[in-house]
């Protein structure tokens, strides 16, 4: 291999010690080529063993960089002034990344000293009445805050774009001094003083030098090379995690009232990864690195993208090192439902949050001129439409319709309300009805705006269901579901230039105390685990739809340039915002047990999550008014208060998880890529299967026989132990609520504790029938729920029970 080096690099080929472990390299063939046939260059995060350096390499980063130059070889040049290496690491990971192409990336994944060699990929970004609504009161403050002292000290890592820090949110009066332990820093740029950190705002990094490899040097006449969030995103998951107490506190004067985060006294360190271009692995990895290296307690990951096997995943990869760290990692489970198999950041070793309502909502409900009500729901705070008057309704996708420009003959472009589509002369002083989808939501109301419409009716289609998100729109506007959307075409359609349809929007303020709640929102992902379905995913749900929370200054509500309004609070929806809700109250119970591991917090708010709304049925699908089942809510609803005494935890180890791996028949290298740990994987996998891993859920999949007239018995079984964290002696007693055309037994049904601490454990067996002359569909599933449930008469922990059962293809 012809080496090019830097005269401070030493010799590669000579001084590298020998290969510890070939690496898995994904992409590395087909690669494209540029116009003059050369690979096209992309970035690669790269894992090695800290220990291999070689002694004549003073720092890891000349070894890092000699590499890196040996495996271009005569492709070698081309890169920053600062050379090849992007970022490196050594808390979380240990390692680089680097730009090359994927020869060189090839070359480099059988180097010795390296252990993986993982492509770049980009991710995506995924409230005053949430703290009560969970049961969290200031005054009298509830026994979680109290005994955690509302989350003093504790550190939250805030991986996002950045953050506002002159909000209100994120005061420090009344704050004690910043932990002795806390070795952040407070990085300065435009916009962001080295003084906007305070007792609240304990750190601020960002991390861009990823996402400008990729996508060249960023425009600083539209983004800004510090902390500060110019999107408003990371503000607003900030405060839901960690604001500060607010009043008053509304977004164009809905949900008033006080403002809070989960944990209030809890500190802050935020983290930039998001840019206009997305947030880039390398970047993302960057900060795991950062926030295991300050010191944090706690992070935050509202990102999320393609689920990947976990050794090529570099968010799974950077939260494993946080967690072997003691950290705990909240990450949101995606937007992409409510289709099954959606749910993303699915590692055991993370939380993966999904997204329900709270028992608030903000109506705006269509009346139609033939005296059709039909449920809407917005956030509009301008003007409203003329008490009384009716206007007349288009929809530009409709056939005939007369909404479109010529440019958009075919309709389609005007039924999404895409920019250019509308005929000005069409629409003007009417109300529009859009469809959902390609661009975003306010986009659609600000392209009718512009075309001169009075106001704005988005409408679901199919896919979409029921699911209704209220937006700070730019006009008169309200969003309304599938059924509703159809009932209004088909007005429009019927219409006649004689009696042409018409309608107005009323909009109704804020509704407290409504009912069914919580419910799954419809675009919360979805399960099951497409990585590991032995592990139900989402873990558990936590208010994601319309919640108000801080919002930066010199961003409009609706999140799109043309929006000049400013307001100090916003109301957005997602798994973005349900995630930081549960970072702020795994800061509490961190705060509150100090002792407790990562995944004792996580089993806590699993275990103690409940599955009915406020009519005392069990949870629905918002899409479909059904009802919804551990693939679309896992465990359930967190339920912090019960959460802080959850009599028993099912706890992991780290090496417990190189067990799961080995059993997902993972290679020891790519288990050492994830772990850093050599594994010898040959006593997991005689032990038992992946699904013995501690979890506080129990998931099994059963391939079905083919079609036929005989009985077919699948049957597998479970093996967990609970830690007894009650206080002194208890017996529980275990109860089945078995999965339909399942039998469950456990062994012993009875777990008598001696003392805390104290760790039992137990067998649940599973046998999943299939009834004479049962037929399924080829290809098809059958998804059977039900819960395991032990209580010592004062505690109760519950585990929900999955079982699948897979019909063959053919």
């Amino acid at each position: 291999m012809a080496l090019l080096m830097r005269p401070r690099c030493f010799c590669y080929s000579v001084l590298l010690p020998p290969l510890l472990v070939l690496a898995t390299l994904a992409a590395a063939s087909g690669a494209a080529a540029d116009a003059g046939g050369r690979e096209v260059e992309r970035t690669y995060i790269v894992r090695v063993d800290a220990d291999a350096k070689p002694s004549v390499y003073p720092t890891h980063a000349h070894w890092y960089e000699a590499a890196v130059l040996a495996a271009a070889g005569d492709d070698a040049g081309g890169w920053p002034e600062g050379g090849p290496l992007i970022h490196t690491y050594s808390a979380a990971f240990h390692g680089f990344s680097a730009r090359m192409s994927p020869a060189a990336a090839a070359a480099l994944a059988s180097a010795p000293g390296v252990a993986a060699v993982v492509p770049e990929r980009v991710r995506r970004l995924a409230t005053t009445r949430s703290p009560r609504f969970l049961g969290l009161l200031s005054s009298p403050p509830s026994a979680l805050l109290a005994d955690s002292d509302f989350g003093a000290d504790l550190v939250i890592a805030i991986v996002d774009t950045g953050i506002s820090p002159a909000h209100r949110s994120f005061h420090d009066r009344g704050l004690g001094p910043v932990p002795a332990r806390w070795r952040g820093v407070c990085a300065s740029g435009p916009g962001f003083p080295p003084t906007s950190c305070n007792r609240k705002l304990v750190g601020a990094r960002f991390f861009s030098k990823g996402y400008e490899a990729t996508s060249g040097r960023m425009n600083e006449t539209a983004e800004v090379r510090s902390p500060l969030d110019t999107d408003g995103h990371g503000t607003h998951t900030a405060s839901i995690a960690a604001g500060r107490y607010v009043f008053p506190a509304s977004t164009l004067g809905y949900a008033r009232g006080v403002a809070a985060g989960m944990a209030p006294k809890a500190r802050l360190a935020a983290y930039k990864v998001c840019w206009v271009g997305g947030c880039f692995d390398s970047d993302i990895l960057a900060a795991f690195d950062a926030a295991v290296a300050d010191g944090v307690d706690v992070v935050s990951l509202s990102v999320g993208g393609v689920v990947v096997p976990y050794y090529l995943d570099a968010i799974a990869i950077g939260a494993f090192g946080a967690t072997e760290a003691g950290i705990v990692v909240s990450a949101s489970a995606g937007n992409g439902g409510p289709g099954g198999l959606t749910v993303t950041n699915v590692a055991p070793w993370m939380a993966t949050v999904g997204a329900g309502s709270m028992d608030r909502a903000f109506p705006a409900n269509v009346r139609l001129g033939d005296g059709q009500v039909l449920d809407g729901v917005s956030v509009y705070g301008g003007p409203a439409l003329e008490t009384g008057n009716m206007y007349e309704l288009v929809y530009a996708g409709a056939s005939g319709g007369g909404g479109a420009s010529s440019s958009a003959a075919d309709g389609y472009s005007a039924s999404m309300c895409l920019d250019g589509s509308l005929n000005p002369a069409a629409v003007r002083g009417k109300i529009v009805v859009c469809d959902r989808g390609v661009n975003s939501r306010a986009a659609k109301g600000d392209v009718v705006r512009r075309a001169g419409a009075i106001g704005m009716v988005l409408a679901n289609g199919a896919f979409d269901g029921e699911g209704l998100v209220a937006d700070c729109h730019v006009l008169p506007a309200t969003a309304v579901g599938a059924a509703a959307g159809e009932k209004l075409r088909k007005y429009i359609a019927s219409s006649t230039k004689q009696r042409p349809a018409t309608g107005t929007i009323v909009f109704e303020g804020t509704h407290l105390g409504v009912h069914p709640a919580p419910v799954v929102a419809a675009f919360s992902a979805r399960g099951p685990n497409p990585q590991s379905p032995e592990i139900l995913k989402p873990d558990l749900i936590a208010p994601g739809l319309n919640i108000l929370a801080a919002w930066p200054s010199g961003v409009g509500p609706a999140g799109i340039p043309s929006d000049t309004r400013r307001t100090e609070f916003n109301i957005l929806s997602g798994t973005s915002m349900a995630c930081p809700h549960v970072s702020g109250l795994a800061a509490l119970l961190k705060a509150a047990h100090p002792t407790w591991s990562p995944a004792a917090i996580k089993s806590a708010l699993m275990t103690t999550a409940y599955v009915r709304d406020n009519r005392n049925g069990t949870m629905v699908d918002e899409s479909t008014g059904a009802v919804a089942g551990a693939f679309d809510f896992g465990a359930g609803h967190v339920d912090p208060m019960r959460a802080m005494d959850p009599g028993l935890v099912y706890d992991i180890a780290p090496r417990d998880y190189i067990s799961f791996l080995c059993n997902l028949n993972y290679t020891e290298q790519n288990i050492r890529a994830i772990t850093r740990r050599q594994a010898d994987c040959r006593g997991a996998r005689r032990a038992g299967h992946a699904g013995n891993l501690n979890y506080p859920s129990l998931s099994a999949t059963f391939a079905a026989a083919g079609a036929g007239t005989a009985a077919a018995t699948m049957r597998t079984h479970f093996i967990r132990t609970a830690t007894n964290v009650g206080g002194g002696r208890a017996v529980y007693r275990a109860s089945v609520s078995a999965p339909e055309g399942c039998n469950v037994t456990v062994q012993p049904r009875q777990l008598a504790f001696r003392r805390d601490g104290q760790r039992l454990s137990f067998t649940v067996r599973v046998e999943a029938a299939v009834a004479p002359g049962e037929r399924m569909e080829p290809g098809s599933s059958e998804v059977r729920s039900g819960a395991l449930t032990w209580s010592d008469g004062r505690h109760v922990v519950r585990s929900p029970i999955v079982v699948t059962v897979q019909a063959p293809l053919q």
